[in-house]
């Protein structure tokens, strides 16, 4: 078990705004609570999905190229949905690119599979360039990285 990863999530003052509150439609109760070591896997909230999910995170083998993971979703959603988007160099055009993960994942387990693993490589990504904090994380990267998150908790309340 990586305790970075762990670590990397806990006593967060943003995590819960960034990654639960974007489900408020499906779950009125956002917020997380810290007891002082861990978050409280709360009855009736999304908490219990996220503490799972940062475990299975901590566990698991970050891939060493987290966007290629990636990719698999946006041609996923290129294939599937004939969208027009195309990569140009390292990013992808056409499309807001939380779009594109959300696309790409929702309804495919294994497309949910494959953001996970990329969830998890952006998280020992940041840890490894020196942001140790999901707080501290440079903005843009928390965004997709918060959005991620959201998606796979989605995923997991909603189909499965």
């Amino acid at each position: 078990m990586d305790m970075r990863v762990k670590e990397f999530f806990a006593k967060s003052e943003m995590l819960d705004y960034a990654v639960l509150r974007p489900l408020s439609h499906l779950n009125v109760c956002w917020e997380l609570i810290w007891d002082g070591q861990n978050y409280v896997d709360e009855e009736d909230t999304f908490s219990g999905v996220l503490i799972r999910l940062i475990d299975r995170m901590s566990s698991a083998s970050p891939p060493k190229k987290y966007h290629e993971n990636e990719d698999i979703l946006a041609e996923s959603v290129v294939a599937s949905l004939g969208w027009g988007i195309e990569k140009v160099g390292r990013r992808w055009e056409g499309a807001d690119y939380v779009s594109i993960l959300e696309q790409g994942s929702i309804g495919n387990a294994v497309n949910q599979d494959e953001l996970f693993l990329a969830t998890t490589g952006r998280v020992v990504a940041a840890i490894n360039h020196g942001q140790h904090r999901f707080d501290d994380m440079e903005e843009g990267h928390q965004t997709i990285l918060a959005a991620a998150l959201s998606i796979l908790v989605f995923c997991e309340v909603v189909e499965r």
